[in-house]
């Protein structure tokens, strides 16, 4: 039986408590902000040396102060000619090989690339399948701006409304298709090596995923999965291995998938190794 805590999830309005934390992490009012920035800092022990506003005081919301950019030395992007860049710190949730179209989700969970791509499925399912994929978990007291893995150009993306279930190891093993069920953006891009995908999911008080082209994307209300089009300001659909593409305003889940023979992730990678963004995690 799944724990009280994942049952008690089926049961919460889950966006409407979302919209209420998306209200909450945009206040300006000092005071609230403020005590709000500094119980986080102190329960997650931040590092503010390494962020470009080094006094919590300074931020103009708890969001602003969530998705704070860092030094350029804080995160040095791998140099090795080929290599993969982890695009977010975080944790590795799951990565391996697809089995046909199947992803690994928790010891005994699998879910498809068609309930995962939804309405993107079509277009890159069939190229994806038997490729590979790596699945990074965002923690709370992570950097959450999200990056390049490799040099790519935006081809299509695409809104898939859903649940907010949490996305800890704890619900990813107990949710089937927990992935496949959240709200979630889908990017897809051509690199040298072919066409590759990320996908960026919500999860519980994260109804809200910025991109670089987009803007804010949730919450929205949508009765089915939306292309995604461009802002008339949207910088150039390419970019380099290392460039920002967006962020979660509170954190979540990065998917990023690779057709057969396109990637080989470091030997090392196992589920619950820690990587940080720029760090090598594999090969093209």
């Amino acid at each position: 039986m799944p724990p009280l805590f994942v049952l008690l999830q089926y049961l919460l309005p889950q966006h409407l408590l979302s919209r209420a934390i998306w209200l909450f992490t945009r206040v300006r009012w000092a005071p609230f902000k403020n005590a709000l920035i500094g119980w986080f800092v102190r329960s997650y022990g931040i590092d503010l040396g390494e962020s470009c506003v080094s006094n919590w005081r300074d931020f103009a919301s708890f969001n602003a102060f969530f998705t704070r950019a860092l030094q350029p030395w804080a995160r040095p992007l791998t140099q090795r000619a080929g290599a993969l860049a982890s695009p977010v710190d975080g944790a590795v949730s799951q990565l391996g090989a697809l089995q046909g179209t199947q992803l690994l989700q928790a010891k005994g969970h699998h879910y498809s690339l068609q309930q995962l791509l939804s309405a993107a499925a079509p277009a890159c399912a069939a190229q994806l399948q038997e490729g590979q994929f790596a699945t990074l978990y965002l923690a709370p007291y992570n950097y959450h701006r999200i990056h390049m893995p490799c040099d790519g150009r935006l081809l299509d993306a695409w809104h898939v409304p859903g649940a907010l279930f949490s996305v800890n190891a704890t619900t990813a093993a107990s949710v089937p298709a927990l992935f496949a069920r959240n709200e979630r953006v889908v990017l897809l891009f051509e690199g040298a090596a072919g066409p590759f995908v990320m996908v960026l999911v919500g999860a519980l008080f994260v109804g809200s995923m910025t991109t670089i082209w987009h803007g804010d994307i949730t919450p929205r209300r949508a009765a089915g999965p939306t292309r995604l089009l461009p802002r008339a300001d949207a910088p150039a659909a390419e970019l380099a291995r290392g460039a920002e593409l967006g962020r979660f305003n509170m954190g979540s889940t990065v998917i990023l998938l690779f057709g057969p023979q396109q990637a080989q992730w470091r030997a090392d990678l196992v589920s619950g190794t820690t990587v940080r963004m720029g760090e090598d995690i594999g090969t093209l």
